[in-house]
């Protein structure tokens, strides 16, 4: 649970450094090596933000909070630029210059974007990958799982054909005791009528 709610910091910080890009150069036309300098480590920063944030919310939740990020961001951004336009001197041009400090926020909030790209491609390289793995195991042993399913079959057909060897035995076996008894009878049977005959002859 402490956890979970740790992860939340890194929205929180995310925000943070869009909305204090406003106060870095009042100046957003300024170009210089400074200025450069400061928004690369500004872009370093979210976009670490946005890496985080795809490892710990996902895809699609990291998404959602790092683009509510950026419009809460930029509303605050241009209610600050609204109210302390002297600070900013801001004097004439407003509405152009809001859009220009909102184009800031939202630039800079979308390498939190990028970062989550990355995290995530790296993700799917690494499934890939894996998958891949899998696959060339699973293409390895089909040809010894085909090579045990033929001698498997093989030893099952030897098996059926003992089987039937010794069943056709055992058959030939009960038929030929069969006949011997059929036999057995009939000449129990003949011997039996010569009896007979003799012991009618006998008494005549």
């Amino acid at each position: 649970m402490k956890k979970n709610i740790l992860y939340y910091l890194t929205p929180v910080l995310a925000a943070i450094l869009i909305f204090a890009s406003n106060f870095l150069n009042t100046d957003i036309f300024n170009i210089g090596f400074q200025n450069f300098t400061v928004w690369f480590v500004l872009s370093l920063f979210t976009f670490a933000c946005g890496w985080l944030m795809d490892q710990t919310f996902g895809w699609v939740k990291g998404g959602k909070l790092l683009f509510a990020v950026i419009v809460v961001a930029a509303f605050f951004g241009i209610v600050l630029v609204s109210f302390f336009r002297e600070y900013f001197g801001l004097n004439d041009l407003l509405s152009e210059t809001l859009i220009l400090y909102t184009l800031r926020n939202v630039t800079l909030g979308t390498m939190g974007f990028f970062g989550m790209a990355i995290s995530r491609l790296l993700i799917y390289e690494k499934q890939l990958e894996a998958n891949k793995k899998i696959l060339e195991d699973y293409e390895d042993k089909v040809p010894l799982a085909e090579r045990e399913a033929e001698i498997v079959l093989k030893e099952a057909k030897l098996k059926a054909e003992e089987l039937l060897l010794e069943t056709q035995k055992k058959c030939n076996e009960l038929i030929e005791s069969k006949n011997k008894i059929d036999r057995q009878l009939s000449e129990l049977i003949k011997t039996e009528e010569e009896l007979l005959k003799q012991y009618e002859s006998n008494e005549e």
